[in-house]
């Protein structure tokens, strides 16, 4: 039934990463192909201002440490092996104490607290140039949004030293699992995009599905099993309020999505034994068909220009991958490989198409071209499926279910060379995630 409707595995192709310090220019990891040794970097605790900074400046530290290591381009060189230290954030650096250790890049950075607020200040260092990369910046919030400051930091690390779009600034809702298979319990949860400052949406009072962000962040589309039927809701995040989407009686929607303005959106329709995709307004809920070929479409996405959408069929024998106009019309298939596609999702930079593929007894993250060129896997397992993109369309997020884990999945990420496949903390089981744009 899931993969029917919902289809949620995804094939994950080719963005091949390999990565090279520079030490006779400006330091940068530059993105090309093949395996990559990390970037060696050095992030000593931040300068406390006060003794109610301490605990911020290292927490800070840490987390701003984790984000860029885990990305699987850089590498933290320990504290244990640092010569220098850092206690005074406009001091002179000793680049040479920080070579001597083999630190290409130094992060140094100074914490404040007054009043309930957190300034944050730091610096981005080429160890071996002795020259500071962009200028230094601060970031003001509340003490309790520390973490979201240290993301902001990483962002521009990895911003400066990449050259690519960051991504750590986001967050991610999903379908939170619990109890055993034959009660299982579903419920929306949202959390950063690294599991942490985890909030609950709903309760686990009914089956929900297929949650997806809106472009600005702020709503949530998801499925919802609360009248018997699968009906189409929209949650405001912010306010914890929703309303239905479509409510027709006797009428299954499902497979809902977003179009890049925010204000339309296009899901699967089953009535009368036929499955087609619809596109509506989110305002004034008028609806226009898309298909009507006397097969299943569903689990649409749109491209980031709104001009078209990809989407999954059976129209020819088996679940294949095909690409119309967003106002619908003909649509061409770009998946011609053994096996069976589905569960789309365009790029957020345009040029790959993520998805999920069964081939055999396994199943597959991948990423093709929009044209159905260069597919390549991700991954390869009992079950991987439902696959989401980060904001800057270099990760894919998606949930795993391994053989004898009596039907629990937990959320993986992997970048799209398919190096770095690492699991995301969360409290219980997780399906379904949907990556949110970087927060504004």
């Amino acid at each position: 039934m899931k993969w029917v409707l919902f289809v949620f595995a995804a094939l994950l192709t080719l963005w091949t990463g390999a990565a090279t310090a520079q030490s006779n220019g400006p330091l940068r990891i530059e993105i090309t192909e093949g395996v990559i040794e990390p970037l060696p970097l050095a992030v000593p605790d931040f300068v406390p201002s006060g003794s109610s900074a301490n605990e911020y400046a290292r927490n800070l530290s840490r987390v701003i440490a984790a984000d860029l290591a885990g990305t699987g381009l850089f590498r933290e060189v320990p504290a244990s092996a640092h010569i220098s230290t850092v206690t005074d954030f406009g001091a002179p650096i000793k680049f040479a104490d920080w070579k001597a250790i083999n630190a290409q890049a130094l992060i140094t950075g100074a914490v404040s607290v007054s009043g309930g607020k957190a300034t944050v200040q730091f610096r981005v260092w080429d160890v071996f140039s002795g020259a500071e990369l962009g200028n230094g910046l601060q970031f003001a919030g509340p003490v309790e949004g520390w973490r979201r400051m240290a993301h902001k930091v990483a962002d521009q690390v990895y911003a400066r030293i990449t050259g690519e779009d960051p991504y750590f600034d986001s967050r991610v809702v999903f379908v939170s699992e619990s109890g055993p298979k034959n009660d299982r319990r579903k419920r929306l949860a949202v959390m950063d995009y690294d599991g942490a400052n985890l909030q609950y949406l709903t309760d686990s009072s009914a089956i929900v599905l297929a949650p997806r962000f809106s472009p600005s962040g702020d709503r949530v589309l998801y499925t919802s099993y609360e009248s018997g039927f699968p009906r189409i809701y929209v949650l405001d995040i912010g306010k914890v309020t929703r309303r239905v989407l479509e409510s027709s009686d006797g009428i299954m929607s499902f497979a809902p999505r977003f179009a890049p303005d925010g204000k339309t959106v296009v899901f699967s329709l089953s009535q009368g034994g036929n499955t087609d995709l619809y596109m509506m307004d989110i305002n004034t809920g008028s609806r226009k068909r898309l298909t009507s070929a006397p097969s299943i479409e569903t689990a649409p996405s749109y491209s980031p220009d709104g001009k078209q959408i990809v989407f999954e069929s059976d129209r020819s024998g088996t679940q294949q991958l095909y690409i119309m106009s967003a106002g619908g019309g003909e649509a061409r298939r770009i998946s011609f490989g053994k096996g069976r596609y589905g569960t789309p999702v365009w790029s957020p930079r345009g040029d790959m198409i993520a998805f999920t593929k069964q081939a055999g007894n396994r199943f597959h993250i991948g990423v093709m071209r929009t044209d159905g060129g260069e597919e390549r896997l991700l991954t390869a397992s009992f079950l991987d499926e439902s696959p989401t993109w980060s904001p800057n369309g270099r990760v894919i997020m998606f949930s795993r279910e391994t053989q004898g884990a009596n039907g629990r999945s937990s959320l993986y990420s992997v970048d799209i060379s398919g190096r770095n496949l690492r699991p995301v903390s969360t409290p219980e089981g997780g399906s379904d995630p949907s990556w949110s744009p970087l927060q504004r």
